[in-house]
């Protein structure tokens, strides 16, 4: 089997952050999130790391990314999701601007990545203990039978910001700590200490302990041949409702997927705390958080 490859989503607009904050420096040496995840990663065993960007930011993203894992051991690819990777027949609607969501992100790599590959957001700290737990389930998987897949989880108490709100993932699985089902939040908020999500208007709670998703996914390619054969339906269910807004979801594939008896997923829980950049006010926490994990030696100065 192929050693896992690493897939790094880094073509998100930032809209809610206020500029490009995949290539933002959270350290005094100029790290940025990314730097922590790779070195997670090559410590935890991955060498291939594939970045899905936009051609709008390939000079500016390069021009950091290039410099940082100059010297490093790992083989670096790109790939660019851009609106107008259609299939045939399908145009990008009058107005659109944002892009088609993180399945048709992963869809970008078909071609690309042949091996199990981890996906990761690009301005989401993951930690160490993620980046092992993945790669041992990945050196181990098969597509026999059906494909195996899995997620790790993390608590949604540790993936919250005060900024506002959040989109996440949420989690059921059954005591075999196989997943059941994952279900697209995409308002998240915390309010007198409480911890709720919006729909149609109306606040529901959320037990802090509540499993949710960080895009922290375990795939073998036949995830991504998935996409494809179901990005189309996609489409014509959707362009007619929210032809500017719509989104083609990682985790509502995978939903598709468990239903259809065509995979199953194993959540590894990871109860360690996530950090990430939703909001320009998050960048202090993270600087901040960054700063304790290198005076407790659990990363050095400058790597």
């Amino acid at each position: 089997m192929k050693n896992p490859e690493l897939v790094i989503m880094a073509a998100g607009m930032g809209s809610r952050y206020g500029g490009l904050k995949q290539i933002d420096k959270v350290d005094s040496e100029g790290h940025i999130i990314i730097d922590f995840s790779i070195y997670d990663a090559v410590k935890a065993g991955f060498r291939d790391v594939t970045f899905i960007i936009k051609k709008e930011i390939e000079r500016d993203f390069r021009e950091v990314m290039d410099a940082h894992l100059a010297g490093k051991n790992v083989n670096v690819k790109y790939v660019y999701q851009e609106l107008d990777k259609l299939p045939e027949g399908y145009s990008v609607p009058e107005g659109r601007r944002k892009p088609w969501g993180t399945a048709h992100a992963l869809l970008c790599c078909l071609g690309t990545v042949d091996a199990p590959f981890a996906v990761i957001n690009a301005d989401d700290y993951y930690g160490a203990n993620a980046f092992k737990k993945i790669y041992d389930f990945l050196k181990n998987t098969s597509d026999e039978g059906k494909s195996h897949f899995a997620m790790v989880g993390y608590r949604i108490k540790n993936t919250v910001t005060e900024q506002g709100t959040v989109s996440r993932g949420v989690c059921q699985s059954d005591e075999n700590g196989m997943l059941v089902e994952i279900v697209e939040r995409t308002k998240i908020g915390t309010s007198d200490g409480k911890i709720y999500y919006t729909e149609d208007g109306v606040d529901y709670d959320l037990d802090p302990e509540t499993l949710v998703s960080m895009n922290l996914w375990g795939f073998t390619p036949a995830y991504l041949e998935q996409c494809r054969l179901r990005f189309p339906k996609f489409l014509d269910e959707n362009l007619i409702k929210n032809p500017e807004k719509c989104e083609f979801f990682l985790p509502t594939v995978v939903s598709e997927l468990i239903a259809e008896g065509l995979c199953d997923v194993k959540v590894l829980d990871n109860s360690d705390k996530w950090y990430g950049v939703t909001y320009k006010e998050d960048k202090e926490a993270v600087v901040e958080a960054f700063r304790a994990l290198k005076a407790a030696g659990v990363y050095p100065e400058k790597f």
